[in-house]
This record gives structure tokens, C-alpha cells and sequence, in this order.
């Protein structure tokens, strides 16, 4: 009778989420620069020639995080459209409601990996610039989307351009972590996405009223 092997069964599947999931604790913690391959392998607990099989190179994998980061919050963000039948403002508040649970979670920083990408690397590194830029684009729509159904159903006159709100809401909400971060002040994110949303729900208000002043 054969010996039954007990050497483990590769999972290379298992193996390169393993490497990403390290990729995005390490570089969250001390950035991109400060992380190296050695580290990446030690915190995934994988020898160098697993991490070559999958990944060319430290940049290669920097990517690939940043694109599991934004799958990873397109589906939290996700449960604030996924009623098709709720007032998009409804939808739009329940967006506001997931970035602010964000910022309440206990012994975590509210931050984004791909702000922090963005602003350590876009300019030395074109094609990190050119994944971060798809993922906020991705936000960006998104947004848009709600906004455009929004104005549309609530203020269809209303004279903004949804896309341009959107990224305005994109660039605050970024903005609005960076600060909170150097500050170690999270409540100034709430704060500002309290504002902004009062802001949003300012430019959904009605504008077919009648006025008063003038004979019907």
C-alpha cells in the first residue's frame, strides 16, 4: 500500500488573494514606497517564487490592489442603488450614510487606498495613475447616476450638470479622508459629508414651484 502524501495541495487562487490582501494591509499602514516584496511575502506567508508566479513586479501587484480595493468598495457602496424601485435621493442618502459609517469604524482610519495611491504616484508612475484614475471614475459614475435619476424625478429644470457634481462629491470626499487623517480627526469627515449631502438634497428642491408674487 502507498504512503498517503501529506505535502499540501496548491491553491494558486487562494495564494495570489492571499499576496493582494497583504499588498493592501501593508501599503494602507506605510504607503507604497515602504513596502517592499520581502514584506508582501512575510505578512501573505508565501516564499518569493509564489509571489514571481503571480505578480512581475512590486508595481504589478500595487495595481492589482488597487483594483481589488475598488471592487472591494463598489460593493459596499452597491447596497445604496440596489433598490431599483427607491427614490434615487433615498439612494443618495443611503450613500452619504455608507461613506459616514466608514469614518465610525473603531481602531480604523478612515482612508482610501486609492487616494493614497493617487497622490504618492501618479506622477512617477503612469500606469498606477491610469488604475486609480478608473477606479475614481468608477465612484465618479456611480454617483453621477443617482444624481442624473435624482434631478430628474425631483428637479428636472435644476441646472447642474450631474457628472460635475459628482466629481465635485469625489474630490470632497478624498479631500475631506486626507484631511481627517492628518488631523486624527474623523468628525470633520462626517461633518463635511453632512454638509455636502444638505448641499445635494439643496440643488434636488423643486424649482417649478409657482411664485407668490405673480398672478396665476
Amino acid at each position: 500500500m502507498s504512503e498517503t502524501s501529506t505535502k499540501p495541495r496548491r491553491n494558486p487562487a487562494e495564494t495570489r488573494e492571499r499576496l493582494i490582501g497583504a499588498t493592501v494591509r501593508l501599503m494602507l499602514r506605510q504607503g507604497y514606497a515602504a513596502t517592499s516584496v520581502d514584506e508582501i511575502c512575510a505578512e501573505a506567508g508565501v516564499t518569493k517564487g509564489s509571489f514571481f508566479h503571480h505578480f512581475e513586479n512590486k508595481e504589478s501587484i500595487g495595481r492589482a490592489a488597487v483594483e481589488w480595493w475598488g471592487a472591494f468598495g463598489t460593493a459596499l457602496y452597491a447596497e445604496a442603488w440596489e433598490d431599483d424601485e427607491l427614490d434615487p435621493l433615498d439612494q443618495l442618502r443611503r450613500f452619504f450614510g455608507i461613506m459616514i459609517g466608514f469614518t465610525e469604524r473603531e481602531d480604523q482610519v478612515c482612508t482610501c487606498m486609492v487616494g493614497m495611491m493617487s497622490q504618492e504616484l501618479s506622477q512617477t508612475h503612469p500606469a498606477m495613475r491610469e488604475e486609480c484614475g478608473r477606479q475614481l471614475q468608477l465612484w465618479t459614475a456611480n454617483c453621477a447616476r443617482m444624481l442624473a435619476a435624482a434631478k430628474a424625478r425631483h428637479a428636472p429644470e435644476a441646472g447642474f450638470d450631474p457628472e460635475a457634481v459628482a466629481w465635485y462629491l469625489n474630490s470632497l470626499w478624498q479631500g475631506s479622508m486626507l484631511v481627517g487623517k492628518a488631523e486624527d480627526r474623523p468628525g470633520i469627515i462626517r461633518s463635511n459629508l453632512r454638509l455636502a449631502l444638505a448641499w445635494v438634497e439643496g440643488l434636488l428642491q423643486k424649482t417649478d414651484s409657482p411664485n407668490p408674487s405673480q398672478p396665476s
